[in-house]
Protein backbone atom coordinates (compact mmCIF):
# COMPACT_ATOMS: atom_id res chain seq x y z
CA UNK A 1 0.00 0.00 0.00
CA UNK A 2 3.01 2.29 0.33
CA UNK A 3 6.16 2.69 -1.72
CA UNK A 4 6.31 3.44 -5.44
CA UNK A 5 2.96 5.08 -6.13
CA UNK A 6 1.25 8.46 -6.01
CA UNK A 7 3.48 11.44 -6.75
CA UNK A 8 6.51 9.14 -6.65
CA UNK A 9 5.22 7.26 -9.66
CA UNK A 10 4.45 10.55 -11.38
CA UNK A 11 7.94 11.88 -10.74
CA UNK A 12 9.50 8.67 -12.01
CA UNK A 13 7.22 8.58 -15.04
CA UNK A 14 5.93 12.12 -15.63
CA UNK A 15 4.22 10.99 -18.83
CA UNK A 16 1.67 9.16 -16.66
CA UNK A 17 0.75 12.34 -14.79
CA UNK A 18 0.69 14.26 -18.07
CA UNK A 19 -1.65 11.72 -19.65
CA UNK A 20 -4.05 11.80 -16.69
CA UNK A 21 -4.04 15.60 -16.46
CA UNK A 22 -4.62 15.92 -20.21
CA UNK A 23 -7.60 13.58 -19.98
CA UNK A 24 -9.15 15.74 -17.26
CA UNK A 25 -8.53 18.98 -19.16
CA UNK A 26 -9.78 17.63 -22.48
CA UNK A 27 -12.98 16.48 -20.81
CA UNK A 28 -13.36 19.87 -19.12
CA UNK A 29 -12.85 21.66 -22.43
CA UNK A 30 -15.47 19.48 -24.11
CA UNK A 31 -18.03 20.14 -21.38
CA UNK A 32 -17.24 23.85 -21.29
CA UNK A 33 -17.85 24.15 -25.03
CA UNK A 34 -21.32 22.72 -24.39
CA UNK A 35 -22.03 25.70 -22.16
CA UNK A 36 -21.63 23.91 -18.83
CA UNK A 37 -19.61 25.65 -16.14
CA UNK A 38 -16.84 23.39 -14.88
CA UNK A 39 -13.85 23.74 -12.57
CA UNK A 40 -11.71 20.60 -12.50
CA UNK A 41 -9.69 19.91 -9.37
CA UNK A 42 -6.58 17.80 -9.76
CA UNK A 43 -5.19 16.20 -6.64
CA UNK A 44 -1.56 15.06 -6.39
CA UNK A 45 -1.37 12.09 -3.99
CA UNK A 46 1.16 10.92 -1.38
CA UNK A 47 2.99 14.25 -1.09
CA UNK A 48 5.42 14.53 1.81
CA UNK A 49 7.78 17.19 0.44
CA UNK A 50 6.92 20.50 -1.21
CA UNK A 51 9.35 19.71 -4.03
CA UNK A 52 7.37 16.59 -4.92
CA UNK A 53 4.27 18.68 -5.43
CA UNK A 54 6.16 21.37 -7.35
CA UNK A 55 7.51 18.81 -9.82
CA UNK A 56 4.03 17.48 -10.50
CA UNK A 57 2.60 20.98 -10.75
CA UNK A 58 4.92 21.68 -13.67
CA UNK A 59 3.54 18.65 -15.49
CA UNK A 60 -0.10 19.50 -14.77
CA UNK A 61 0.19 23.15 -15.75
CA UNK A 62 1.95 22.23 -18.99
CA UNK A 63 -0.84 19.81 -19.84
CA UNK A 64 -3.36 22.58 -19.15
CA UNK A 65 -1.50 25.01 -21.40
CA UNK A 66 -1.36 22.45 -24.20
CA UNK A 67 -5.07 21.62 -24.06
CA UNK A 68 -6.12 25.27 -23.81
CA UNK A 69 -4.05 26.12 -26.89
CA UNK A 70 -5.37 23.15 -28.86
CA UNK A 71 -9.01 23.58 -27.87
CA UNK A 72 -8.92 27.39 -27.83
CA UNK A 73 -10.52 27.60 -24.40
CA UNK A 74 -9.63 29.12 -21.04
CA UNK A 75 -9.94 26.60 -18.23
CA UNK A 76 -10.50 27.50 -14.60
CA UNK A 77 -8.91 24.73 -12.58
CA UNK A 78 -7.26 24.04 -9.24
CA UNK A 79 -4.39 21.77 -8.26
CA UNK A 80 -4.13 20.47 -4.73
CA UNK A 81 -2.69 17.54 -2.87
CA UNK A 82 -3.63 14.61 -0.74
CA UNK A 83 -1.83 14.60 2.60
CA UNK A 84 -1.45 10.91 3.37
CA UNK A 85 1.77 10.57 5.32
CA UNK A 86 2.70 12.19 8.66
CA UNK A 87 5.52 14.24 7.17
CA UNK A 88 3.07 15.89 4.83
CA UNK A 89 0.85 16.88 7.76
CA UNK A 90 3.78 18.14 9.82
CA UNK A 91 5.07 20.30 6.95
CA UNK A 92 1.64 21.37 5.69
CA UNK A 93 2.57 25.05 5.90
CA UNK A 94 5.37 24.50 3.38
CA UNK A 95 3.30 22.34 1.04
CA UNK A 96 0.42 24.82 1.20
CA UNK A 97 2.61 27.41 -0.51
CA UNK A 98 2.04 25.43 -3.70
CA UNK A 99 -1.26 23.62 -3.09
CA UNK A 100 -4.62 25.27 -3.71
CA UNK A 101 -6.47 22.73 -1.59
CA UNK A 102 -5.76 19.83 0.74
CA UNK A 103 -7.44 16.49 1.28
CA UNK A 104 -6.18 14.55 4.28
CA UNK A 105 -6.03 10.87 3.28
CA UNK A 106 -7.23 9.16 6.44
CA UNK A 107 -6.51 5.61 5.28
CA UNK A 108 -2.76 6.03 4.86
CA UNK A 109 -2.48 8.55 7.70
CA UNK A 110 -4.02 5.92 9.96
CA UNK A 111 -1.71 3.21 8.67
CA UNK A 112 1.46 5.24 8.99
CA UNK A 113 0.60 6.99 12.25
CA UNK A 114 -0.41 3.80 14.04
CA UNK A 115 1.78 1.29 12.19
CA UNK A 116 -1.28 -0.73 11.20
CA UNK A 117 -1.79 -2.05 7.70
CA UNK A 118 -5.19 -2.50 6.09
CA UNK A 119 -3.81 -5.73 4.68
CA UNK A 120 -3.59 -7.53 8.01
CA UNK A 121 -5.19 -5.38 10.74
CA UNK A 122 -8.29 -7.58 10.69
CA UNK A 123 -6.19 -10.43 12.07
CA UNK A 124 -5.54 -8.70 15.39
CA UNK A 125 -8.08 -5.90 15.86
CA UNK A 126 -10.77 -8.25 17.34
CA UNK A 127 -8.31 -9.42 20.02
CA UNK A 128 -7.16 -5.84 20.50
CA UNK A 129 -10.70 -4.71 21.26
CA UNK A 130 -11.30 -7.59 23.65
CA UNK A 131 -8.06 -6.82 25.49
CA UNK A 132 -9.17 -3.21 25.93
CA UNK A 133 -12.66 -4.34 26.93
CA UNK A 134 -14.32 -1.87 24.60
CA UNK A 135 -15.95 -1.81 21.21
CA UNK A 136 -14.14 1.09 19.58
CA UNK A 137 -11.39 0.37 17.11
CA UNK A 138 -8.16 2.23 17.82
CA UNK A 139 -8.33 3.95 14.44
CA UNK A 140 -11.72 5.39 15.35
CA UNK A 141 -11.01 6.10 18.99
CA UNK A 142 -7.69 7.90 18.56
CA UNK A 143 -9.03 11.43 18.41
CA UNK A 144 -5.97 13.07 19.98
CA UNK A 145 -3.75 11.34 17.43
CA UNK A 146 -6.01 12.13 14.53
CA UNK A 147 -6.30 15.72 15.68
CA UNK A 148 -2.53 16.11 15.61
CA UNK A 149 -2.32 14.48 12.17
CA UNK A 150 -5.28 16.11 10.44
CA UNK A 151 -6.81 18.57 12.87
CA UNK A 152 -6.24 22.06 14.15
CA UNK A 153 -3.13 21.11 16.11
CA UNK A 154 -1.09 20.50 12.95
CA UNK A 155 -2.06 20.10 9.34
CA UNK A 156 -5.13 22.23 8.75
CA UNK A 157 -4.05 25.07 11.03
CA UNK A 158 -0.71 25.36 9.26
CA UNK A 159 -2.30 25.04 5.85
CA UNK A 160 -4.88 27.73 6.54
CA UNK A 161 -2.07 30.08 7.50
CA UNK A 162 -0.75 29.80 3.94
CA UNK A 163 -2.63 32.17 1.69
CA UNK A 164 -3.10 29.95 -1.36
CA UNK A 165 -4.86 27.02 0.28
CA UNK A 166 -8.58 27.68 -0.07
CA UNK A 167 -10.20 24.58 1.34
CA UNK A 168 -9.38 21.54 3.40
CA UNK A 169 -11.11 18.19 3.68
CA UNK A 170 -10.64 14.50 4.25
CA UNK A 171 -11.09 11.32 2.27
CA UNK A 172 -10.86 7.64 3.11
CA UNK A 173 -12.77 5.24 5.30
CA UNK A 174 -13.29 7.82 8.05
CA UNK A 175 -15.41 9.74 5.54
CA UNK A 176 -18.14 7.12 5.86
CA UNK A 177 -18.13 7.00 9.66
CA UNK A 178 -20.71 9.30 11.33
CA UNK A 179 -18.64 9.73 14.51
CA UNK A 180 -15.62 10.77 12.47
CA UNK A 181 -17.70 13.22 10.44
CA UNK A 182 -18.82 14.96 13.63
CA UNK A 183 -15.20 15.16 14.71
CA UNK A 184 -14.04 16.69 11.41
CA UNK A 185 -16.93 19.15 11.52
CA UNK A 186 -15.84 20.17 15.00
CA UNK A 187 -12.24 20.87 13.96
CA UNK A 188 -13.45 22.98 11.04
CA UNK A 189 -12.67 21.03 7.87
CA UNK A 190 -14.55 22.15 4.76
CA UNK A 191 -15.65 18.87 3.21
CA UNK A 192 -15.80 15.12 3.66
CA UNK A 193 -15.26 12.67 0.83
CA UNK A 194 -17.71 9.88 1.60
CA UNK A 195 -16.92 6.19 1.38
CA UNK A 196 -19.14 4.26 -1.06
CA UNK A 197 -19.77 1.50 1.47
CA UNK A 198 -23.26 1.24 3.05
CA UNK A 199 -22.31 2.98 6.28
CA UNK A 200 -21.63 6.15 4.29
CA UNK A 201 -25.34 6.74 3.86
CA UNK A 202 -25.42 8.89 6.99
CA UNK A 203 -22.48 10.99 5.88
CA UNK A 204 -23.08 14.73 5.79
CA UNK A 205 -21.51 17.45 3.76
CA UNK A 206 -20.30 20.88 4.73
CA UNK A 207 -18.85 23.82 2.88
CA UNK A 208 -17.40 22.63 -0.42
CA UNK A 209 -19.46 19.47 -0.05
CA UNK A 210 -19.04 15.75 -0.37
CA UNK A 211 -16.95 14.57 -3.28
Amino acid sequence: MLGFRGCRLGIGYPEISAMQARAVFEAAAMVQKEGIKVQPEIMIPLVGFKKELDLQLEVVHQAARDVQAEQKVKLNYMVGTMIEIPRGALTADEIAQSAEFFSFGTNDLTQTALGMSRDDSGSFLPQYRRARDRQEEPVRDDRPGRRRSAGRDRGDERARDAARTSKLGICGEHGGDPASIHFFEKVGLDYVSCSPYPRSGRAARRGAGAR
